[in-house]
């Protein structure tokens, strides 16, 4: 079989089923295996999970960033999740034996053609970061598209790829490679803000909490909740379990109760085993007692 790549594009948009489903056919149209797609109206936002041969990886994504530059206008966008883009991130993720190696080349020759193609300014981060500086998404993209667009020409914003001026309605794209990212969210039973974001700060690993956690507060003001939302960067070190046990004794010493908890897209099977190990207490728990897993093997 021929070597595979998950790519988990996010898109500025979650409130118009129309343009998504437009993006996920942009998507389908090379050849793209559709996996998971996930829609929050409160972000604004849309996250869309595939897997795909490289070249139909690439061929997809470009696809999908033309949707999104003709159909989403950051100018009139609203939304509790940072964003710096139409197509604001596109990681390409690792699938069983395929190397990083090959994530961060597809990474490169991506931005390149959304560069030359979309006139998108382009910014490589994770494993494709051309510089230490740009690792970590949240340093490339920090205040987002309206901060960008009057910064982009400072000696540090200058993009990796494509004009350097920002699209005036689709912003600029962060591209990258990454190991399987968990993304997740745990929602709290109050309306105050505070809460979440003092949760946040608390848990996540820039401020002395968890390994690997990053971790903000929004509002989900339609719902008179809020939400600490998180990306787990490395799940082997810090898993769902652990984090929501840290979310909910924070939110017991605030009185506040966790009325539920989410994952946003698809999860590789590891991170649920590694999951049941932490609940079990069973150290001895291993992938062999997946049902699923010995059917497959044909036990």
């Amino acid at each position: 079989m021929p070597p595979l790549v998950e790519s988990v594009p996010n898109f500025s948009d979650g409130r118009r089923p129309e343009v998504m489903d437009a993006i996920v056919g942009a998507i389908r149209g090379p050849g793209g295996r559709v996996i998971d797609v996930q829609v929050d109206p409160a972000h604004n936002r849309s996250v869309v999970t595939f897997v795909a041969e490289i070249q139909v990886a690439e061929d997809a994504i470009v696809a999908a960033g033309r949707v999104a530059v003709d159909r989403i206008d950051l100018t009139a966008h609203e939304g509790e999740h940072p964003r710096m883009g139409a197509m604001d991130v596109v990681p390409f993720v690792p699938f069983a034996d395929t190397p990083m190696s090959t994530c961060i080349e597809l990474a490169h020759r991506t931005g390149a053609r959304l560069a030359r193609e979309l006139r998108l300014p382009i910014y490589y981060y994770g494993e494709a970061a051309r510089t230490p500086e740009r690792r970590e998404l949240e340093r490339v993209r920090r205040k987002g598209f309206e901060e960008l667009r009057e910064h982009i020409g400072d000696a540090d914003r200058i993009p990796d790829e494509g004009p350097r001026t920002i699209h005036p309605t689709a912003g600029a794209t962060a591209v990258g490679a990454r190991i399987p990212l968990i993304a997740y969210n745990v929602n709290l039973k109050t309306r105050d803000l505070g809460i979440a974001k003092e949760i946040a700060k608390t848990i996540r690993a820039s401020s002395g909490g968890l390994p690997n956690v990053k971790a903000l507060g929004f509002d989900l003001a339609d719902r008179g909740l809020v939400q600490v939302s998180m990306n787990l960067t490395d799940y082997r070190v810090s898993n769902m379990w652990r984090v929501f046990t840290a979310i909910q004794a924070e939110a017991a010493k605030r009185g506040v109760e966790v009325v539920e908890s989410e994952i946003v897209g698809a999860i590789p099977l590891d991170a649920a085993v590694r999951t049941i190990r932490e609940v079990l207490i069973e150290p001895k728990f291993n992938m062999d007692q997946i049902l699923e897993k010995k059917v497959w093997a044909g036990e």
